[in-house]
């Protein structure tokens, strides 16, 4: 299980869009059973309450925004990437509102958004604190974000034969973490709700203070 970067902290670091490998699409019933439990605890960490405004940082295919619209239909949400023409052709009927930007420099207000997802993006960003102040400053209500769950991540990796070279990590993924550190990196800014381990992920869901 792979994916790429969809967000940046500095102009001087190339982070490519989009997967390294499509786990959404994937066929292998292994795989599509981890999907299922990473769709699970998505779902179990959404929010009970109806948001009004979404915004998800890295969309990457839209796969997580397009399930966030048949959600909440009447939502108004904004969809975030770095720019890439080639990405922005699988955005086409999703349900959002796409947006070219960088998650250390949001263009949006204080306190825009109800509900904020950073999937699978902080593993990829040079400063992890500053991007999560940047979602706390545009969060009013609600906060899920999920990284890979190290080291467990990068064994997945080499048991079935990937980035041997590199000891099993993902091209791009330049911060690991547990899932306790990852909690506590999250509630320095947050409110932690809840920390789920939908194998081999951490997903927590946090409140703005």
């Amino acid at each position: 299980m792979s994916g790429r970067a969809t967000a940046s902290q500095s102009a001087d670091v190339p982070i490519p869009t989009g997967n390294t490998y499509d786990k959404y699409e994937s066929k292998n019933p292994i795989e599509r059973r981890l999907m299922d439990g990473f769709f699970t605890a998505l779902d179990r960490a959404l929010p009970t309450r109806t948001p009004r405004h979404i915004l998800e940082v890295g969309v990457g295919e839209g796969e997580v925004t397009e399930r966030l619209a048949a959600r909440w239909p009447e939502a108004d949400i904004v969809g975030l990437d770095l720019p890439d023409a080639e990405l922005a052709a699988h955005w086409a009927g999703r349900g959002f509102a796409p947006l070219f930007a960088d998650i250390g420099r949001l263009p949006f207000g204080d306190d825009q958004f109800d509900l904020v997802l950073a999937i699978e993006v902080l593993e990829h960003v040079p400063f992890p604190e500053l991007a999560l102040a940047e979602l706390s400053r545009v969060a009013r209500a609600d906060l899920v974000v999920s990284v890979p769950r190290e080291p467990i991540w990068r064994a997945a990796n080499l048991a079935r034969g990937k980035y041997i070279a590199d000891l099993g990590n993902t091209p791009g993924h330049i911060n690991h973490w547990g899932s306790r550190r990852f909690a506590e990196l999250v509630g320095r800014q947050f409110s932690v709700c809840s920390v789920q381990r939908p194998f081999p992920w951490t997903m927590v869901a946090a409140r703005v203070r």
